[in-house]
């Protein structure tokens, strides 16, 4: 039943926005699920990822492994070069283990400002966020009007648990990254990402180092969004 309620909910957003909707996908668990259902389903929506500069082999090879299978096209969006290179000449390569405001500086220049460029005249963008994966995303929806973005917001696996995502790549032979299967749940960047252990949050292997505000997000889905 999910994955007619998601094979729906993706055909709708398609038939509504077409060209002005993307899916931005950071090829984890959840999303290669996403592309497998948008190959397959509804095959015009865009498909765009952010190259931060500092992913892991891993991610590299699913992205691959995704447009070989599929024969998709995916748009890739790196950082401005002299964005990153002001950054790392004031404060270093590895600014962000120094404190919470320069993490974020980084996930600013390295995540969100080429979201921005690849969200830039569209309309609606879709994501593979899931309700349990962390506190801060209980509250989201289905479908959001994302104020940040200014733009409508797609979750179809909202609803999904952990689970039947996992399920539905193994019945389908969906690739995906290596690194799930050496405890790594949540995949960002290599610096800021390690295997959790048993019992432990999702969320904690990202920047886990950090114990200010327990927030375990880089601003791409902490935005103030209205439930729709």
């Amino acid at each position: 039943m999910k994955v007619d309620e998601t094979i729906a909910l993706l055909k709708r957003a398609e038939d509504e926005y077409g060209p002005d909707l993307v899916f931005a996908s950071s090829f984890g668990a959840e999303d290669v699920v996403l592309i497998d259902l948008i190959s397959k389903h509804a095959p015009s929506i865009q498909i765009v990822t952010l190259d931060t500069g500092r992913l892991p082999q891993q991610t590299y090879d699913v992205m691959d492994a995704c447009r070989d299978k599929y024969g998709i096209k995916i748009e890739v969006y790196f950082p401005d070069t002299a964005e990153v290179e002001a950054m790392v000449r004031e404060s270093g390569l590895n600014l962000f283990y120094h404190s919470v405001e320069n993490r974020k500086r980084c996930c600013e220049i390295r995540k969100i400002h080429p979201l921005m460029r690849a969200l830039s005249g569209k309309k609606a963008w879709i994501t593979g966020v899931r309700r349990e994966q962390a506190d801060s995303r209980q509250t989201m929806a289905a479908i959001e009007d994302d104020t940040h973005f200014r733009l409508k917001k797609f979750n179809p696996l909202i609803e999904w648990s952990e689970a039947e995502v996992w399920s539905y790549i193994r019945d389908n032979n969906v690739p995906y990254n290596a690194l799930h299967d050496q405890h790594y749940p949540s995949i960002g960047c290599d610096c800021c990402t390690r295997a959790i252990t048993v019992g432990e949050d999702p969320r904690s292997g990202r920047w886990w180092w950090e114990q200010e505000d327990g927030v375990a997000e880089c601003g791409l889905h902490a935005s103030p969004i209205k439930r729709k």
